[in-house]
């Protein structure tokens, strides 16, 4: 079963944390220096913030699966929209280790689909895929460039 994925990228995490809080009738789930993270079952919904994003605001959507199998049956539908589809494996970003795949609207804006694999500690250093909300081209990936930098916009 999917649920629906929004990251936004926040400058007070603090305030917008009592903001969400308030608008969801719940704390967050996961709540770090940098992050927080809403499951909500009512709407069905993964909701995400963090400082560090820029620019402010809707950084990326998606969907987070239940599965692997279910990720892959997510591949054909996906490559439909998008044939520059991204794929990553094992991926360590926000508290999480998932595998991923990326595809950006006609507008630029990044939709993530992923299966979570477990937690892990540190916020992580994914590989910046899209130039989120900016390009719809793919950036280069961490081993053409040398760079890595969870989740954040390309230079």
């Amino acid at each position: 079963m999917k649920r629906f994925h929004v990251h936004v990228s926040v400058d007070d995490l603090d305030e917008s944390v009592r903001f969400y809080s308030a608008l969801f009738a719940a704390g967050p789930s996961v709540r770090q220096s940098d992050y927080a993270k809403w499951m909500l079952d009512d709407p069905r919904i993964n909701f995400a913030i963090s400082t560090h994003r820029q620019p402010v605001g809707v950084n990326h959507l998606g969907f987070q699966v239940d599965s692997g199998e279910e990720l892959r049956g997510l591949n054909a539908q996906l490559l439909a929209a998008d044939s520059q589809l991204v794929q990553e494996n094992e991926q360590a970003c926000c508290y999480a280790r998932s595998d991923k795949y990326w595809v950006t609207d006609p507008t630029g804006i990044a939709w993530e689909t992923f299966h979570t694999l477990g937690n892990i500690p540190v916020y992580g250093e994914d590989t910046p895929v899209f130039n989120h909300g900016a390009s719809a081209v793919p950036v280069q990936n961490q081993a053409s460039t040398g760079k890595s930098a969870c989740c954040v916009p390309a230079e």
